[in-house]
């Protein structure tokens, strides 16, 4: 296996890691959010630093 594969199968590896660990976090109830309310709280949160305004909360 030359380095670039093993690089690539590291990187998918750690990707198998983190879709697993989501997955469980969703079968256990855990909730996120999405990308809508993603998107409103981090422009809040810039709207906060840029003007001094409050920031909304997320959910």
């Amino acid at each position: 296996m030359d380095i670039e594969a093993f690089t690539l199968r590291e990187k998918m590896l750690k990707l198998r890691e983190k879709l697993l660990a989501v997955e469980e976090d969703r079968l256990e109830g855990h909730t996120g959010v999405t990308p809508d309310e993603l998107d409103k709280y981090l422009d809040g949160i810039i709207d906060e630093v840029e003007h001094g305004k409050r920031s909304l909360s997320i959910r």
